[in-house]
């Protein structure tokens, strides 16, 4: 199965580090979108233990990934990166089918799907 989403080097060996860190070598790292946010649609990021026959799966640098098939085509072409500043570091995320997105980048919205805005 095709990936849906890029994972860099970055994004991976920060993903490891909290797998390591919390015990969790075993989990799968499932990305989701789930409703809610400024913009409708936010992001989810989870370590796992169980996956669906449903579910997307792949690796990429040893990581397991899963993403459910509600969420897979709103994540095609996704790019998960982590970025070390001196405020500190965080994951970003480019999406290219994210119409709208609110000015912290964890809330979207694409051209087929709204979700549910909350207030911010």
């Amino acid at each position: 199965m095709s990936t849906t989403i890029t994972l860099t080097e970055a994004a991976a060996l920060q993903i490891k580090d909290m797998m390591k860190h919390n015990g969790e070598e075993n989990a799968y790292f499932r990305f989701s979108i789930n409703g809610g946010g400024c913009s409708g649609l936010s992001y989810g990021m989870s370590l796992d233990h169980e996956k669906s026959d449903t579910d997307t799966f792949f690796e990429q640098f040893d990581i397991p990934v899963v993403i459910d098939k509600e969420s897979a085509p709103l994540l095609t072409g996704t790019v998960i990166d982590y970025k070390q500043s001196l405020m500190g570091g965080g994951f970003t995320i480019d999406n290219p089918n994210a119409l709208v997105s609110c000015g912290c980048g964890s809330s979207f919205r694409t051209a087929k799907v709204e979700g549910t805005p909350e207030k911010c």
